[in-house]
């Protein structure tokens, strides 16, 4: 009895091996329904990469994609996926730290790369493969206020006022959080001549009238214009002319006598873009953005181009006489970073 009880037990593990074997195989064929099993990589019919970016660059990479995987097939009879992952800056950084097996990544500042960088993840000349430091295209930072401008806002020193209700997201967590706060930063320091703690002062009463501190810029400008709130919303150059095209009866842009340039990078993640196999798509993915068609794509998404000559084109869409500081000249991003946004620094020490 016991030797055929052995006997049917062993009978019932091949079994379960098989089953599960078989269910393995139409997770395999029906993905779809198997979110726990990530496929990477290519075969020789097809390929997919994988670009983590942050919140504002949704419509832009929704077209750009589109034109690349075209060009890319007919280039190499080969169709390509783009899968992608659109978050605060910071958040999406540390998710690709944290094991989201990205391709290349577009974020919304330097330092947000540079930490993958550090971790062995990205190469420790990122900076140097591509164009413009990395950075296909550069932007800044405007108000977006409602119809008809109820407050009177023109600049800065206007949504400090008592009574003002700010939208922003949190430089804690958004790469365009980091760069209002700059373009005010850059404000306070020309008007009280480099004053230190009468900038500080300023940021404070700036931050004391923040209504909503959001994760990422998408999510501030769902709280201002989809929920209401607020008289003004420090917002991305792009975000506020796609809200003006959509809603020109509701919205107005103000643009600030001084401003950041802003200035997002892409890199390849190379421990990943090798894992997967997929080096040589990641790197031509990333180079194609540098394409005529791709920076013309930039400006119709309200981008400001790196090539000159395109950006030209668009003189009359863009401001070109804005007054635009250099995040470089408050110091380099480990600088800024250990100033005014690590744990203890300005930042936290007027808003908690």
């Amino acid at each position: 009895m016991k030797e055929s009880g052995f006997v049917r037990q062993k009978i019932f593990l091949k079994f379960k091996k098989s089953i599960f074997a078989i269910v393995l195989f139409f997770c395999a064929f029906f993905y779809a329904g198997c979110p726990q099993i990530k496929f990477y990589g290519k075969n020789e019919n097809s390929i997919s990469i994988t670009n983590v970016s942050y919140d504002a660059t949704r419509e832009f990479y929704n077209q750009y994609n589109e034109m690349f995987s075209e060009y890319w097939e007919e280039k190499y009879g080969q169709k390509i996926k783009i899968i992608q992952s659109h978050g605060g800056s910071g958040m999406q950084s540390m998710s690709v730290l944290e094991g989201n097996e990205a391709d290349v990544v577009s974020l919304a500042v330097e330092s947000d790369i540079e930490r993958l960088s550090k971790a062995g993840l990205a190469n420790k000349n990122w900076k140097t493969n591509f164009p413009n430091d990395s950075s296909p295209y550069t932007s800044t930072i405007v108000f977006l206020v409602r119809k008809g401008n109820p407050k009177r806002i023109k600049d800065w020193s206007d949504i400090i006022k008592n009574g003002i209700e700010i939208i922003t997201p949190n430089p804690k967590s958004s790469g365009g959080a980091r760069w209002n706060f700059l373009a005010a930063w850059a404000f306070a320091q020309e008007k009280y001549n480099g004053d230190e703690e009468k900038s500080i002062a300023f940021l404070k009463n700036l931050y004391s009238n923040v209504k909503v501190l959001n994760s990422g810029a998408r999510s501030a400008l769902t709280t201002f214009v989809g929920q209401g709130q607020g008289d003004v919303l420090i917002a991305w150059e792009n975000e506020a002319f796609f809200i003006l095209k959509e809603r020109p009866e509701e919205f107005e842009m103000v643009i600030p006598s001084i401003s950041i340039i802003a200035r997002p990078c892409v890199a390849e993640v190379t421990a990943y873009s090798q894992k997967h196999g997929t080096r040589k798509a990641a790197k031509e993915y990333l180079e194609y953005l540098y394409s005529d068609e791709a920076q013309r794509i930039m400006a119709k998404n309200y981008f400001r181009p790196s090539n000159a000559e395109i950006l030209k084109e668009y003189e009359y869409v863009f401001n070109l006489d804005i007054k635009l500081v250099e995040a470089s000249k408050f110091g380099n991003w480990d600088e800024i970073n250990k100033k005014f946004f690590a744990d203890g620094a300005i930042f936290d020490n007027f808003y908690n």
